[in-house]
């Protein structure tokens, strides 16, 4: 899949960005690199492959799972002007 500079503008125009014609011309050339690269990806036989979480194997190192701190909340939000359900309340700026 090849991109046109027609595409780039229209990119550009749905992404809110003003592009001089060099940025137009650099930013099509690296498009079309990277769908490049994506082609040559999906050229890669994957077939049998286990897909992995990491390309390192590597176990992970868990820690027990029990409560290292504690609720602060109180605490916290007992300098706020209103509080709600553990929410703080703030006025309403901006009508509807």
């Amino acid at each position: 899949m090849t991109l046109s500079l027609q595409d780039v503008e229209k990119l550009a125009k749905l992404s809110r960005l003003h592009l001089s014609d060099d940025e137009k011309t650099q930013t099509l050339q690296e498009l079309n690199g990277i769908f490049a690269l994506v082609e040559k990806m999906r050229e890669v036989d994957t077939d049998g492959v286990e897909p992995m979480a990491h390309p390192h194997e590597v176990a992970l190192r868990l820690r027990e799972d029990k409560v290292t701190e504690t609720d602060h909340a109180a605490e916290y939000q007992a300098v706020a002007p209103e509080v709600r359900n553990r929410l703080y309340i703030v006025p309403q700026v901006i009508e509807e």
